[in-house]
């Protein structure tokens, strides 16, 4: 057998390879290893087995309602760069600083060169840019980071998302990206320029990277758990995304069989694997691989059938035409239902040798097999008829301007224009439920859940598998006596397992643990709780990320969607200060229509109308977000931000700093190592923030230790944190509760627990921990403040995100009955600024006369 693939064996037995052949016959799901029998299908049983894939096809392509179609991309391929840090054996794409030199190009095309080519696509039809570039060539050639500093961009990442924006304006062509292995920041800063993206898995076949000799050994960004992850993200940030497998490099079947079923896990996981490719490895000259057999043809219509039975009837294949030799009629045969991008005017670069077929030939030879061939665009028509969160605001006019708004696919008569690419306008006009912060008390929320509830927050049956270990309680050994011991002579020198048996404690332990922490709370703060007079203004609740565990967000045609004016944010900031505030606290969604300025101008509409108001404004996610949308680097928008008026940023959207409960809790929020970026980031420029620990949903003690671990090496570091707060999951509402996932928050005892590991794991670093009277109610804050807790966070005034959740303790409370709180905990109240100082004696008088309520005359709509 002429090929690189083997089980190890000798081939299936003919039981086996009948039985996994009946079970496709009848529809029934494979496991890894009947699919690997299947890859091996030869002759007759190759064509029974294509038979199967077939029907599978076609039916996905009725429900999708395109029958009888195969579609294809007119496009135009373009090399941005040759060079790369990786070392694949196979590939002739990449090439060294020398060799481009000599041949008279630079390190990148410039973007004359680019728009040449993007110009001439237009003109003759193509719709699709589709830029590929190799690996993160200036980590590895200095002649790539000195071009790139020369011409103004910090990274590849940075020219990819400029020459993507000056072919959308230029030419009207839809940028399809390819720029290799990317973070789930590169995502955010690519998404608004690109409808579309891209990234072979290639395989799982750990071995073939790992092992010296093996195809992708040398090659860090083809390490499998690497490339896996960028699937992740893609699918966490909502971009439609392109990925395949690459037969024949070496892999056994088993190995390929793994690779589909990864793919199928990630498709399922976050739908936003918009088309897989199946691609045939040939052997080229001058490579390492030169002496390697090509994969046959059986070899790449078993593995397209075998996908097709895997990924089933929803999922889009695609064999790229240029590489099978006119055998087009056995792929259609085996179930792909996509030629991918195809090119009137460009060479393909990874396969120069390889020809692509003219789009007549392939619309006959698909016509032959019964299909007709249709064009689409570089993202794909599900996506294109979904809109958001898949599809950026910027990037809607340009994919409409090509777009047939029935099918998704592409209008044949359109010819691409140059379009602006620009921010939406009249971000801030006041639209929706604006008086949501005072009806959520009085009238509630108008359903339990967002109408798109089954579809926005990804696979509930995948996440309910992922959360099943973090659900699992550990055995803890390490006895409670000696930890306690540990945590009264000396917190710092609690071990992770004396803190682990000491989070498990219970009863007379538990009261132990409590009166432990609140003496070192004592020795510390002293007998004081403080709060601050402040007021929340949750600005918009517009948001597609997809937090599972979020009862606020809304899309922007549901009842309870709201954005705020400027001015009607200005008026709440100056209602607050006349009652005596000294911080308005403001967050808001990641509406897709607001610029990444929008942040800026917020800021600077409270201190224009407020000047000594302190604005305590922007969550990590909003900072990043605001970062990727302007296209500067986080410390760029904070200094930009921090100019404007931001003062201090909340510690909010960490949730739980590890991965592994996260993107259970979220579908697109930003990794634990990006809250960590920022959240230091801002401590280097002078932005102080608290830091935040929201618990008791589909994590274990053993996630709240690393957290809490997390927090004070930062704070030994910057020293920027000014307190911890503690926030219980509110379940009621919440859709990970509703789906059947999380647990219905916290305990009592686990809210003692966490309240009292805080302040003794965060001893000495951060000295003020505060407890939350909107999710824990009057009594269970005084409870906290007897555990450990010191501060009772603020007045608020106003608080949606809770109410929405369905916490049942109200949206403000007045300084008397903060005060009554500290008093039922038996201690005195003061109250202090954001950052834990002396409150002014007329602010103070202003929060005495009024007790820190607002007039009854709120809100005003427009």
């Amino acid at each position: 057998m002429t090929t690189s693939a083997t089980s190890g064996t000798g081939g299936p037995t003919g039981n086996s390879l009948r039985r996994a052949l009946r079970r496709a016959r009848d529809g029934v799901s494979l496991d890894v290893s009947e699919a690997a029998v299947l890859l091996q299908a030869r002759g007759e049983h190759l064509e029974d087995l294509s038979a199967s894939a077939a029907r599978v096809r076609d039916a996905g392509l009725e429900a999708a309602g395109r029958p009888g179609v195969i579609t294809y991309s007119k496009s135009v391929f373009v090399p941005l760069t040759r060079l790369c840090r990786d070392k694949c054996h196979y590939c002739t794409f990449v090439t060294v600083p020398g060799k481009l030199r000599r041949a008279g190009h630079g390190m990148f095309m410039s973007p004359d060169e680019v728009l040449d080519i993007a110009r001439k696509g237009a003109a003759a039809g193509c719709k699709e840019a589709l830029i590929t570039l190799g690996d993160k060539p200036e980590d590895r050639w200095p002649e790539a980071r000195e071009w790139l500093d020369a011409h103004g961009y910090d990274d590849t990442i940075a020219y990819v998302r400029a020459i993507s924006i000056r072919i959308l304006e230029e030419t009207g062509l839809l940028p399809h990206l390819n720029p290799g292995v990317m973070t789930w920041t590169d995502f955010q800063r690519l998404k608004p320029v690109a409808p579309s993206m891209g990234m072979m898995l290639e395989t799982t076949a750990t071995r073939l990277w790992s092992e010296p000799g093996g195809p992708h050994h040398g090659s860090p960004d083809k390490e499998p758990a690497v490339r896996l992850r960028v699937l992740e993200d893609a699918g966490r940030s909502s971009v439609p995304f392109t990925s395949g497998v690459l037969i024949g490099i070496g892999e056994t079947y088993e190995e390929r069989a793994e690779s589909l079923f990864a793919l199928r896990k990630v498709s399922r996981a976050h739908r936003g694997i918009q088309e897989l490719i199946i691609q045939n490895f040939r052997a080229k000259p001058d490579t390492a691989m030169r002496g390697m057999p090509d994969a046959e043809l059986d070899e790449l219509v078993a593995t397209v059938a075998v996908a097709r039975l895997v990924l089933g009837p929803s999922a889009c294949l695609q064999a790229p035409p240029n590489l099978v030799d006119s055998e087009y009629g056995r792929l259609i045969a085996a179930g792909i239902d996509d030629w991918g991008g195809v090119s009137p005017l460009t060479i393909d670069h990874v396969n120069p040798e390889r020809p692509w077929p003219r789009i007549e030939e392939l619309a006959e030879k698909s016509r032959a097999a019964g299909f007709e061939l249709r064009e689409r665009l570089c993202v794909y028509p599900e996506f294109v008829r979904r809109g958001e969160p898949w599809l950026d605001p910027r990037l809607r006019p340009h994919v409409a301007a090509l777009a047939d708004p029935e099918t998704g696919l592409a209008r044949p008569d359109a010819l691409p224009e140059g379009l602006p690419w620009q921010e939406p306008d009249e971000a801030f006009t006041a639209t929706g439920r604006t008086d949501l912060h005072r009806t959520i008390d009085t009238e509630g929320r108008t359903g339990d859940r967002r109408e798109d509830f089954d579809e926005v927050y990804g696979d509930w049956e995948a996440l309910r598998e992922a959360a099943v270990p973090g659900m699992a309680p550990e055995r803890i050994d390490t006895d409670v006596r000696d930890a306690l011991r540990t945590a009264a002579d000396d917190p710092e020198k609690l071990t992770d397992a004396e803190a682990l048996a000491l989070f498990h404690a219970d009863g007379p332990a538990l009261d132990a643990l409590c009166r432990v922490a609140d003496d070192v709370r004592k020795s510390v703060v002293g007998d004081d709780v403080t709060y601050i007079v402040t007021r929340n203004i949750n600005f918009t609740n517009v948001c597609y990320t997809g937090c599972r565990f979020c009862a606020f967000a809304q899309r922007r045609t549901d009842a309870d969607a709201y954005t705020l004016s400027l001015d009607q944010v200005a008026d709440r900031a100056q209602q607050a200060w006349d009652v005596g505030a000294v911080e308005v606290c403001m967050q808001g969604g990641i509406h897709p229509d607001l610029p990444g300025t929008a942040y800026f101008d917020i800021a600077r509409a409270v201190k224009e109308r407020v000047p000594g108001m302190h604005v305590h404004a922007f969550s990590p996610m909003e900072v990043v977000n605001g970062a990727t949308r302007t296209g500067l680097s986080i410390r760029e928008w904070l200094t930009a931000a921090k100019e404007a008026g931001l003062d201090t940023i909340p510690g909010t959207a960490a949730e739980i700093l590890d991965d592994e409960v996260r993107w259970i809790l979220t579908k697109g929020k930003l990794p634990a190592a990006t809250w960590t970026e920022v959240v230091t980031t801002a401590h280097e420029l002078g932005i102080r923030s608290s830091s935040t620990m929201m618990y008791g949903h589909v994590d274990q003690p053993r996630h709240w230790l690393s957290h809490l671990r997390t927090l004070a090496d930062i704070q030994r570091r910057t020293g920027g944190f000014t307190e911890f707060v503690t926030l219980p999951f509110v379940h009621t509402n919440a859709p990970v509760y509703l789906a059947g996932i999380a647990r219905p928050g916290p305990t009592v005892r686990d809210n003692r627990a966490v309240t009292a590991m805080a302040r003794l794991l965060l001893h000495p670093h951060i000295p003020h921990i505060q407890t939350s009277w909107v999710k824990l109610g009057a009594e269970g804050a005084a409870e906290m403040l007897r555990s450990g807790a010191n501060d009772l966070g603020g007045t608020l005034m106003e608080e949606t995100i809770s109410r929405m959740a369905g916490s049942s303790y109200g949206s403000y409370k007045s300084v008397k009955d903060l005060i009554a709180v500290a008093e039922a905990a038996g201690r005195p109240a003061r109250p202090r600024t954001t950052l834990y100082g002396e409150v002014p004696e007329e602010r103070v008088r202003a929060a005495e006369t009024s007790d820190g309520h607002l007039p009854e005359l709120l809100p005003v709509l427009d």
